[in-house]
């Protein structure tokens, strides 16, 4: 298969179909037949649970347990708290019958009314039930815990894994005795969410607050990591809120502190979901297809037999899967081992390099005679040209696997960042800021770039800055927490202040 044949169109030719062609060629996901929903195919889900499983394992580090709540929330619990209800009424999908009946021409209606269910958008309310009844003192908090589910979300503009009508996450809620420990624990897993992009996604977060009018409904604060897309577009990855007392009033979450006096706890809540997988395709990803960063690849390595007679085919599929298990011996990140495979499939050889390379396993090795003889490899790495192929002794291969699947990820990394670096620019100037987007938008129909401002937040400044905004079609993403020490004016008002908000178009 022609290189340029790979991914079609390119990214610079029509990103958002790129992006769905990469979805389709890497057999990750397909639409299903519930209209904004999506079928995870096997890759799609191995990514998804080597994401899940070392989330899970950084969350019970810092002392969390996982749980279950119902799927269905009664009506009444989401008008509790009237914020809440009112940010998510028009997203919600409700269950108003719990059976079916057959009318007299053969077909099902449903029958048997019911208190309307909520099917789960969001669990602090019903989470918020149980708490009420375990919750009596002091002593019983704090209360941490996590909880691995699916969610759904009408949306009226569904894109795989980055806005579905359902989709998988994680959501946290913990309960706490005074604010400073909540807030504390806000921040400590919004840290977790940046440490575990950098560090396994190879993705290059913004970490900052959010402003008054992008918090989640009905919480104090809202914190984010902000990830840049390739097109110049923010995506937010990770949220975590610091709900105050507001959620503990409306489930009536309420306890004996040491004092013998009864009081309202403080709780927060915090998640990320299936999104991110999104945010590691557009991150990452190239013209020929899917690049998956190494500590996240459900195989690091594959392993490609070359033959052209049933003479040769035994012999090099014996040398295949002794380098395989060799590999597969090899220590590799966090205590792993690297995870290699032999494709014995009975396919030419161009046409199971190509599916690699568009499935974005990391690094794909060819063996035929040839190599055997030798015992020196082609090694092809998938962050790098396609056409590029390093030979290495088998010897110095193996021990040297871990360290070029390391070096992958920081090459991905850096690439990341060095692109989110070139395309931010620091705006003080209203005209600049708004011929910024204007312009930016024109370039190949691409988002364009990512403007850090000056703000002020008083409320007459936040109805001038929404009106422009929703006439750009950009949006606040975040305070950036290292974005708060320089004094300047604010773009929208010109009043002095030291805060800093980054501005971009976003998903």
């Amino acid at each position: 298969m022609n290189k340029k044949n790979a991914i079609s169109p390119t990214r610079s030719e029509n990103y958002p179909e790129w992006y769905q062609q990469v979805i389709k060629a890497a057999d990750l996901a397909e639409n299903a037949a519930v209209r904004g929903c999506m079928v995870i195919k096997p890759l799609g889900f191995a990514i998804w649970e080597n994401i899940q499983r070392t989330l899970d394992d950084m969350f019970k580090k810092t002392g969390h347990s996982n749980a279950y709540f119902p799927l269905l929330i009664p009506i009444s619990f989401l008008e509790k708290e009237a914020e809440h209800v009112e940010g998510f009424a028009k997203e919600c999908a409700v269950v108003t019958h719990h059976k079916l009946a057959v009318d007299s021409n053969g077909k099902l209606a449903p029958a048997g009314e019911i208190e309307p269910l909520i099917v789960r958008p969001t669990s602090e309310t019903i989470i918020g039930h149980s708490y009420s009844k375990w919750v009596k003192s002091y002593r019983d908090l704090p209360i941490l815990i996590n909880q691995w589910a699916n969610v759904m979300r009408w949306e009226m503009r569904p894109r795989m894994f980055l806005r579905t009508s359902e989709f998988l996450w994680q959501e946290g809620h913990t309960v706490h005795e005074t604010a400073e420990e909540a807030i504390q624990e806000t921040l400590k897993m919004l840290d977790v969410y940046e440490d575990f992009a950098h560090r396994y996604m190879a993705m290059p977060v913004i970490k900052g607050e959010k402003t008054p009018n992008e918090r989640f409904p009905g919480a104090v604060n809202t914190y984010t990591i902000e990830a840049i897309m390739q097109d110049g577009k923010a995506l937010q990855a990770g949220t975590s809120h610091f709900l105050g007392q507001n959620f503990a009033k409306a489930s009536n979450i309420k306890f004996l502190n040491r004092d013998g006096k009864e009081v309202y706890a403080w709780t927060t809540s915090w998640g990320v979901s299936t999104r991110l997988i999104g945010g590691m395709i557009m991150s990452h990803s190239d013209d020929d297809g899917l690049v998956i960063p190494p500590r996240l690849a459900p195989h690091h390595v594959v392993i490609l037999p070359i033959y052209r007679n049933d003479q040769d085919k035994e012999r090099i599929l014996d040398y295949c899967r002794k380098l395989a298990s060799e590999l597969n011996e090899q220590p590799y990140y966090e205590q792993s081992d690297i995870r290699a495979m032999v494709d014995e499939r009975d396919l030419r050889g161009g046409d199971k390099f190509w599916q690699h390379v568009k499935k974005g396993t990391p690094v794909r090795i060819e063996v035929g005679a040839r190599e055997i003889d030798s015992d020196i490899l082609p090694v092809s790495r998938r962050d790098e040209n396609t056409k590029k192929k390093q030979m290495m002794p088998r010897s110095e291969l193996v021990g040297a696997m871990a360290n070029m699947l390391d070096d992958m990820h920081n090459s991905l990394f850096n690439k990341a960042l060095q692109f989110k670096q070139s395309i931010t620019k620091e705006i003080n100037d209203l005209h600049e800021f708004e011929e910024f987007f204007q312009k930016t938008s024109e370039e190949n129909g691409t988002a364009g770039g990512v403007a850090l401002c000056h703000w002020s937040s008083e409320l007459d400044v936040q109805e001038k800055m929404l009106a422009i905004l929703e006439g750009l079609k950009v949006s606040t993403r975040c305070l950036p927490f290292d974005g708060e020490s320089k004094i300047g004016k604010c773009l929208f008002s010109g009043k002095e202040t030291n805060k800093q908000v980054i501005f971009a178009r976003a998903y």
